[in-house]
């Protein structure tokens, strides 16, 4: 039978192990009224079922029991519950076994018959060896959420902040389960992350988090961390298959707004989440909500930002009703371009908004560009200027810089003819490359106020045969290639294709 003493909220908690009655109740007095809290075993195997219900810092056990003995009981306690001290009580004519039980890790030996005095001396120096084990190992988690932090700093992507989060949850307060919510802004939570332990594999699916419970709770501005039965008061659902044993969870705060929750939930026997945990997660929260605030203001500055470079891009359009649609057609040609060479997703949109924003060096072209019949050398001169005015009107605008080479060089040719600089070859930005294919794929296959559209083949045909002296033979065909495919896509779709 397991037996329960003197209990104290704060108290260290010590598992006495005898197959002797009278020893377990000597040491579960005195142990009480040393201010332990004391719970009593009759050998290692019903040692096990307490260890596996309950936390405790140390276990006292005899030697010499049925069932299963101390050496058996110290071996599992090594492999399941590492951090639980362990002192073995032994007789003269076992001392070398109880040296053998130190050496497989137990802390110290208590010989038989002891005093009182000696046990509790004992006791309490080990558990000061396990306080300072603990210190150093929240030294190592402190070092750990320095790196964590600085991680989660280092990202203005809310899916990185997620992950780095959610990472951090698992492996530093070694939970099976952490969820984020985030507040949806009207009043609720959205669930915007969840991972699993490695090692957890639940067969029917997973707890989720009770938002409205987490919500009225944190109303009293006290901290939460529960074990047990209390656990489920914060979970909405729970498959029949799992039981949550531990809960922590914490607000992500910024000025005083609740950005959301972080909350680990334990499932594993025995393994409950300590206060420490509680505070290294707090921490992680805290740093978590800055990085949550700075990748949603970079998300609205990028909205904005794309909001910018399409309204510009229509006043461009607007300007002559020839060219209405032409930045948004040369922006998904060189865009199909971009991708069928290979580059990478934030390189595309670069060539993207550059492709958008070629043309608006025409606002500083104050003539009409589209008149009918070719224009003057005056005016042609004119018109060669808007690759300049452009990068002139971008130039004042930090973030618009990437776009600036497509914008400024599109007019390049790759035999060194094309205006403003006259460069050549690779000395012309890839993106000037780009847009200058797709900028004269779709002049050649709109209309204008001087002729009507080319059809699509002998567009390509004459991008095709200006290879080498006007296009890069790397752009050219390539283009060719990714708009036979994006044609061929439409037409599968039964969308319309122009000739």
């Amino acid at each position: 039978m397991i037996s329960s003493s003197y209990s104290s909220k704060d108290a260290p908690r010590v598992l006495v192990v005898d197959d002797e009655q009278v020893i377990r109740e000597i040491l579960a007095d005195f142990l009480s009224m040393e201010g332990f809290f004391v719970r009593t075993a009759e050998d290692g195997s019903a040692a096990l079922v307490e260890l596996s219900r309950n936390h405790y810092d140390l276990v006292l056990s005899d030697l010499k029991m049925p069932n299963m003995g101390g050496l058996e009981l110290l071996q599992a306690i090594s492999k399941h519950a590492p951090n639980v001290v362990t002192v073995i009580m032994t007789g003269f004519g076992t001392v070398e076994t109880a040296i053998d039980a130190m050496k497989r890790g137990a802390y110290d030996y208590i010989l038989k018959p002891f005093k009182v005095e000696e046990v509790v001396h004992t006791i309490r120096r080990g558990l000061e060896k396990r306080k300072l084990q603990a210190e150093n190992l929240r030294l190592k988690e402190a070092l750990s959420l320095y790196k964590v932090s600085e991680a989660i700093a280092a990202s203005l992507s809310l899916d990185e902040v997620m992950g780095t989060v959610t990472d951090a949850a698992i492996h530093e307060v070694d939970a099976d389960q952490v969820v984020v919510l985030l507040a949806d802004g009207e009043g609720g939570y959205y669930e915007r992350a969840c991972e699993l332990h490695p090692d957890f594999r639940p067969r029917s699916g997973i707890a989720t988090l009770d938002a409205a419970a987490l919500d009225e709770y944190f109303q009293q501005d006290l901290p939460l961390r529960v074990r047990g039965d209390e656990v489920r008061k914060y979970l909405a659902s729970v498959p029949p298959d799992i039981t949550p044993h531990s809960f922590i969870a914490t607000r992500m705060m910024m000025r005083q707004r609740i950005l959301g929750f972080l909350a680990v939930v334990s499932y594993t026997r025995g393994k409950h989440f300590d206060e420490g945990q509680r505070k290294l997660l707090r921490m992680v929260a805290n740093r978590a909500a800055a990085a949550i605030e700075n990748a949603k203001l970079y998300e609205d500055l990028q909205a904005t930002f794309k909001q910018t470079i399409k309204g510009l891009a229509s006043a461009i359009d607007k300007m002559d009703r020839y060219t209405a649609g032409h930045s948004e057609r040369v922006a998904a040609y060189a865009q199909l371009l971009a991708i069928k060479l290979g580059l990478g997703e934030e390189e595309v949109e670069i060539v993207r908004q550059a492709a958008l924003m070629h043309d608006i060096g025409k606002i500083g072209c104050v003539m009409n560009l589209n008149k009918p019949g070719k224009l003057s050398h005056e005016e042609y001169e004119i018109f060669k200027m808007h690759p300049g005015f452009g990068r002139d009107i971008l130039e004042p605008i930090t973030f618009l810089h990437p776009l600036i080479p497509g914008v400024h060089l599109h007019h390049e040719r790759w035999d060194g003819r094309g205006y403003p600089l006259g460069l050549t070859a690779q000395e012309i930005p890839l993106i000037a490359r780009i847009i200058s294919v797709a900028d004269t794929y779709d002049a050649m296959t709109s209309d204008r106020a001087y002729r009507k559209a080319l059809p699509h083949e002998v567009a390509v045909n004459e991008i095709i045969r200006c290879t080498g002296s006007q296009f890069d033979p790397d752009c050219s065909h390539p283009f060719s290639d990714a708009i036979e495919a994006h044609r061929e896509d439409a037409t599968d779709r039964g969308e319309p294709i122009p000739e």
